[in-house]
């Protein structure tokens, strides 16, 4: 068998076309693409399939690599963000180096934004480019870092309670850090879960107290993350802690005879002590969970006449009022005064639009569906005509949205139960004003279930449902370099295929951070996150890619220049060696962006899996494609 000077085989490369469903396909004309390929130096199989990424695409690659057609794997299909693993997975199962592989985004990069004839050459460039780099390809090796068995979570409401028990119940060492001197987060502030109905309280009980038994967990309470640095395996981190101040003070006065374990309603699970004075934690974790929780939309002033007229609160407020007030089989009691009838509005603070509806403070809109309101308006709607059946129930929605399962039995059972339907478009919202002819308010508004017709309701008492709104971590975010939505939540690298993962390894989502969740999909994302996190440290040890910078000592002379020009906190540092200052490169902390390349006047650095002489292979390939010289 023909080798290279290297001493690696002659390149036998496979190239293989994805058609994508029609993604591709339909725009793409994949066999031209695969016949040209054929023609390509060093190409011994060119093949396409209807799915690439399924089981039977991935045989083929690995059946050709067993049967020793190929020795150099090249897919051209959707973005290599999605199934790059995937394929480098089936290369290894076939026992092939998993990086002699490159690959061509001929989806996004082609047949999404290209149309015609057009699109079939710019896909043939692509393809060739990436077989002129995997000819130049040289097997590598992950790269081995140890890890620290100990996880850091940062939150201490439901989610993160939940990934701090799933951690430690794999052995590992858990610090859980939570702002407030209380565990339970916004669910504290509930009195029902849905769909099971189950006591909120006793929820946050026994979660709490399976943390707070857990030797192996430590909750610093009154604390946040002061410094970051480090990387998978061995995030340095410094949590800081403080006497607790404003609402945290309040919440602290309300629990003073509350035992460690103990629930306060609408406040939380008392913790232990508080810190009496300023204090810093020191500690190395392996990884890190991220379960800050979110906030609830806060009314402007005026908004349906919230903060104007006293009769207009929020869901929140009502479910306490709710919880406080007995059953009486009559009317539902506010501030002393019966309520005979109760107005609902949905989608406040959520689904906004630019130019109906004013920005925030911050100038920002929410334009997502913050999805657990419609279930949490609807069974306050039922618990009211449940426990006070005088008093009359009238929904105000754009959208009914009970998208969970059991959700759409409190949809049904509203209706069952007396509750009246009101449908608005937000260009015409409902209408608050002071006064009615036996009521404290008038709630005016047009109801498309009736044609538009224009309906008056006197009511005593409107009820806002407002939405989920990301918290405010703008601090975490600049301190970490976290990655953020459109929506404002921290975003993760892909919903489907790594949707509790973060770019940076070793950190992951947990619940409402990442997007607006009920308790039950914020129980199950900790459990993902946990999962993740825990399959990384159980082995003692993370393999990272090995796409790194790469120094040849025998170049550098020792300007910095790298140092400067480098992105990441120490990923270059000048050493001392007998040959005087020389950069290293530490890979665990290394982007593999490519900028100290460039910078290196020397040319004493190289990427591993880009070199200069691949980006060269590459242009080469698509000159030659270009003059019609492919072969």
């Amino acid at each position: 068998m023909s080798k290279l000077n290297n001493g690696q085989e002659q390149p036998k490369i496979g190239v293989y076309v994805c058609h994508c469903g029609g993604n591709i396909s339909d725009h793409v004309d994949v066999a031209k693409v695969v016949e040209q390929a054929g023609g390509l130096a060093n190409v011994t199989v060119a093949r396409d399939n209807s799915f690439m990424c399924s089981d039977p695409g991935q045989e083929l690659i690995i059946e050709d690599i067993k049967s020793g057609k190929v020795n150099r794997i090249v897919v051209a299909s959707c973005a290599p963000a999605l199934h790059e693993t995937t394929f480098r997975g089936a290369i290894a199962r076939a026992g092939l180096n998993p990086y002699l592989y490159e690959h061509a985004n001929i989806r996004e990069q082609v047949s999404w934004v290209h149309h015609g004839p057009g699109a079939t050459g710019k896909a043939g460039a692509l393809v060739a480019a990436a077989v002129g780099k995997a000819g130049e390809l040289e097997a590598l090796e992950p790269i081995r870092v140890q890890a620290e068995a100990h996880a850091t979570v940062l939150g201490g409401g439901v989610a993160g309670m939940s990934a701090a028990r799933d951690l430690a119940a794999q052995g590992l060492k858990v610090a859980l850090v939570e702002k407030s001197p209380f565990l339970g987060g916004q669910v504290a502030q509930l009195d029902k879960t849905f769909p099971s109905n189950e006591a909120a309280g006793e929820l946050l009980s026994a979660l709490a107290s399976q943390v707070l038994g857990d030797e192996r967990i430590t909750v610093y309470t009154c604390a946040e993350l002061s410094e970051y640095s480090g990387y998978v395996g061995s995030f340095k981190l410094k949590i800081r802690r403080t006497p607790p101040t404003g609402e945290a003070l309040e919440r602290l006065a309300m629990a003073k005879d509350a035992a460690a374990g103990e629930f306060v309603p609408f406040v939380g699970v008392a913790a232990g002590p508080v810190p009496g004075e300023a204090e810093e934690v020191a500690l190395v974790s392996g990884a890190m969970v991220l379960a800050t929780g979110f906030e609830h939309y806060t009314p402007a002033v005026g908004e349906y006449g919230y903060g104007q007229m006293q009769e207009v609160i929020t869901l929140p407020e009502l479910i306490r009022l709710m919880a406080d007030e007995k059953a009486t089989g009559g009317q539902l009691m506010v501030n002393g005064k019966p309520i005979a009838n109760v107005a609902l509005i949905h989608c406040v603070g959520s689904r906004q639009i630019p130019g109906i509806h004013p920005p925030g403070p911050d100038g920002k809109l929410n334009q997502h569906c913050s999805r657990v309101c419609c279930t949490a308006t609807l069974q306050a709607a039922c618990e009211l005509r449940e426990k006070f059946p005088e008093t009359n129930v009238f929904e105000m929605y754009r959208d009914i949205r009970t998208y969970g399962r059991g959700h759409e039995e409190y949809y049904l059972n509203a209706g069952r139960s007396g509750v009246i339907f009101a449908r608005y478009e937000p260009e015409a919202p409902p209408v608050v004003t002071q006064g009615g002819e036996d009521s404290a308010l008038t709630v005016t508004v047009p109801d498309k279930l009736l044609a538009g017709e224009e309906l008056a309701i006197g009511v005593d008492l409107v009820v806002l449902a407002v939405g989920m709104e990301p918290r405010d971590n703008q601090a975490l975010v600049e301190k970490m370099k976290l990655p953020v939505g459109a929506d404002r939540f921290l975003l993760e690298v892909h919903p489907k295929l790594r949707p509790v993962e973060l770019p940076a390894a070793g950190i992951y989502l947990a619940g409402a951070c990442q997007a607006p969740m009920d308790t039950s999909e914020a129980v199950g994302a900790a459990g993902a996150a946990a999962a993740k996190a825990g399959a990384i440290l159980s082995a003692g040890f993370v393999e990272l890619d090995p796409f790194v910078a790469e120094v040849d000592e025998t170049k550098c002379v020792g300007s910095g220049a790298c140092v400067q020009a480098c992105l990441a906190d120490e990923a270059i540092e000048m050493t001392e060696t007998p040959d005087g200052q020389r950069a290293r490169v530490n890979p665990a902390l290394c982007m593999g962006c490519g900028v100290c390349v460039a910078a290196c006047e020397q040319g004493a650095i190289e990427l591993s899996g880009w070199t200069l002489g691949q980006y060269e292979a590459m242009v080469d390939a698509i000159v030659a494609q270009a003059l019609g010289q492919g072969a």
